[in-house]
C-alpha cells in the first residue's frame, strides 16, 4: 500500500507525535508498504513533489510555511493542491492531529480513504470549544480514528475507533536492580514549562533538600523555566533517544505517554503530577495509572518519593507489573491496528 500521512512536525524534530509517525512509519516499510510523510518545514525554499527527503525509507515532503498561524493553512492549502498527485496515488491518507490540511480534499476527493489520528490535546484548560468542534469535525469526516488516550473521549466527546498510548521498541528481557539507594538519580523529561508539571516537581525538590534528602537531577528537555530548572542540577536539552539517560537513573519524573511507557519498559518507576482535571483524567484514566506515582501535591509527591526509595518491595512490585504491561505494547502491535483500522 501506499500510504501518505500528514502531520504538523516530523523527524528530526523531537516530541510523541514525531516519534509515533516515525515509528509506525519504519514498521510499515519492513512490512513492504510506501510511506510519505507531509509536513511543514521553515525553510525558504519551493517545494515540488519531486524533492523529498528520506529517512529509513520514509520519503518526506517538507511544506515551506512562512506565514503565521491564521494565515499558514492557505500556504498548505496551495502546496497540497501543486501537489495533488501525492494524495491521489495514495491508498490510504492519515493525518496526525492536522485533518484541516485534508479538508477541501475530502470533498475533492470524496471516496479516498481518509483516517486520523487524535494526539493528546493543546495545552489549554478548559478545552475551547472551537478545539472540540474541529476534533468533531474531524472525526465525524473521516473513515476512522484513533485516540491517544481514553481522556479524548470524556474531554472531546470523540468516539474512538481505536485507543491506544504508543509504542515502545521490542527489548529482551530488562533485569531490574533491587539494590538499596543511598542518593536517587532523578530524571525528569519533558519540556521546561509550567503545563508539563515541572513547578510541581521542583517545589517536591525543595521539600526534600528542606529535609537534608540528598538527590541528583537531570533535566532532558528545554523551555522557558530552563534556568529554573538549572537551579537543581544539568538541563540537557531535547534529546533524540532518552533510553541511555533513563538506564542511569533510579527514578523518572515525566507526565507524557511516551515516555512512561519508555520508562517502564526500563524497569523503572516513574513520578507524574497533574495540574488541572483533564490532566488528572490524562493520567488516571490509562491501564498503566495503577502502577505509577500520580500525585498534584508537591509535600505528597516528596513523601512518596521517599517511601519509595526506603520500600524497595514495593517499589518492585510496581516496577514489575509496569515492565510487564509496557513490554506488549510494540510499535509493531500499534502498527498492526493501523493495518486493520484501514482495512475496515
Amino acid at each position: 500500500m501506499k500510504i501518505l500521512f500528514f502531520t504538523r512536525r516530523f523527524w528530526p524534530s523531537i516530541g510523541g507525535v514525531e516519534k509515533h509517525c516515525l515509528e509506525v512509519g519504519r514498521v510499515l516499510i519492513k512490512e513492504g508498504n510506501e510511506v510519505m510523510v507531509v509536513t511543514e518545514s521553515s525553510k525558504q525554499q519551493v517545494v515540488s513533489s519531486k524533492e523529498c527527503e528520506r529517512k529509513d525509507g520514509i520519503i518526506i515532503y517538507r511544506i515551506p510555511v512562512t506565514a503565521g498561524e491564521r494565515l499558514k493553512k492557505f500556504q498548505i492549502w496551495r502546496w497540497l493542491w501543486a501537489n495533488r498527485k501525492l494524495i491521489e496515488e495514495a491508498d490510504i491518507v492519515h493525518c496526525h492531529d492536522v485533518f484541516f490540511w485534508y479538508l477541501p480534499f475530502r470533498f475533492l476527493y470524496p471516496k479516498k480513504k481518509v483516517f486520523t489520528t487524535f494526539h493528546g490535546w493543546e495545552g489549554i484548560y478548559p478545552p475551547r470549544l472551537q478545539a472540540k468542534l474541529i476534533r468533531k469535525i474531524s472525526e465525524k469526516l473521516s473513515f476512522g480514528n484513533i485516540c491517544v488516550g481514553d481522556f479524548i473521549k470524556k474531554w472531546y466527546g470523540t468516539k474512538p475507533d481505536l485507543v491506544t498510548y504508543g509504542g515502545v521498541r521490542s527489548k529482551q528481557q530488562v533485569v531490574g536492580s533491587k539494590k538499596k539507594i543511598d542518593k536517587p538519580r532523578i530524571l525528569f523529561i519533558g519540556r521546561l514549562e509550567k503545563d508539563t508539571g515541572l513547578p510541581t516537581y521542583l517545589e517536591a525538590l525543595d521539600k526534600l533538600i528542606i529535609n537534608n534528602f540528598q538527590f541528583s537531577i537531570k533535566f532532558v528537555g528545554d523551555g522557558g523555566l530552563r534556568k529554573e530548572a538549572e537551579k537543581y542540577g544539568e538541563a540537557l536539552g531535547f534529546v533524540e533517544d532518552t533510553e541511555e539517560y533513563i538506564k542511569e537513573t533510579d527514578f523518572v519524573f515525566t507526565s507524557g505517554y511516551l515516555s512512561i511507557l519508555e520508562t517502564m519498559i526500563q524497569k523503572k518507576l516513574v513520578f507524574s503530577v497533574f495540574d488541572n482535571r483533564l490532566k488528572e483524567d490524562y493520567l488516571k484514566m490509562a491501564p498503566f495509572s495503577r502502577w505509577i506515582i500520580i500525585e498534584s501535591d508537591p509535600e505528597e509527591l516528596s513523601r512518596k518519593v521517599k517511601f519509595y526509595i526506603e520500600n524497595a518491595d514495593e517499589r518492585e512490585k510496581l516496577i514489575e507489573n509496569a515492565y510487564n504491561w509496557a513490554r506488549q505494547q510494540s510499535w509493531e502491535k500499534l502498527t498492526g491496528e493501523y493495518l486493520t483500522l484501514w482495512k475496515r
